[in-house]
């Protein structure tokens, strides 16, 4: 399903230029990749970059890698000292997202870390300014559970994909996938801990903020 319509989407991404050539070329790299669908793109990599910018944070947590394209967007906000941590579970992925790492400006500023989301963030212990969820949608419940009460008063979380293609919007909601992330928003919406606004930003975004 095309949640935004193509030529809306074509009109977006002229009004909002990427000019880091370096995501350019991972972009028309990984259109051969059998799951290049999951690249943040131009429009949102330019939404989370502004983001950063905007916050200007210390730490940034992403959860779900892929290539890199998103963690190089992040990180163009940070502090001079900071640091954004992210986690991949697929090695592949992670071996790519390292080499566009150490080719971009930023990319001494990002940690890469590989393996199980929940059994890493045991060990990365940061306060956490700015978080972005973007890793298999069974798991957004937990992490966000896990995450929620560590957060300072004001920041951010910034989930992906939270119209999961459209298929929250059928009735009823199925596929394993799809029921996790309409639990995922439903728990959200009825957080009292948090402020929230969904945003219909390319597969959905959730922004979210501890109060």
């Amino acid at each position: 399903m095309d949640l935004i319509h193509p030529l809306a989407q074509s009109y977006a991404e002229k009004y909002s230029p990427q000019e880091n050539p370096r995501l350019l070329e991972i972009e028309s790299r990984s259109k051969p990749h059998p799951h290049a669908h999951m690249l943040s793109g131009m429009l949102q990599g330019k939404f989370l970059e502004m983001i950063s910018l905007m916050i200007n944070p210390t730490y940034i947590l992403e959860i779900g890698t892929f290539l890199g394209y998103s963690a190089i967007c992040l990180a163009r906000g940070l502090k001079p000292n900071g640091e954004l941590h992210t986690i991949e579970n697929n090695e592949e992925s992670a071996l790519t997202a390292r080499e566009n790492f150490k080719n971009s400006k930023t990319g001494n500023k990002i940690i890469l870390h590989t393996g199980n989301a929940l059994e890493l963030l045991e060990k990365i212990d940061k306060p956490w300014d700015l978080i972005f969820l973007d890793a298999d949608k069974t798991g957004y419940l937990a992490y966000y559970e896990k995450l929620v009460p560590k957060l300072k008063s004001g920041s951010l979380i910034l989930a992906d994909n939270v119209l999961f293609h459209g298929q929250v919007l059928e009735q009823p909601v199925k596929g394993k996938n799809a029921l996790a992330i309409q639990a995922f928003n439903e728990r959200v919406k009825n957080d009292g801990r948090v402020e929230k606004m969904m945003l219909t930003l390319r597969d959905g975004v959730y922004l979210i903020r501890k109060k």
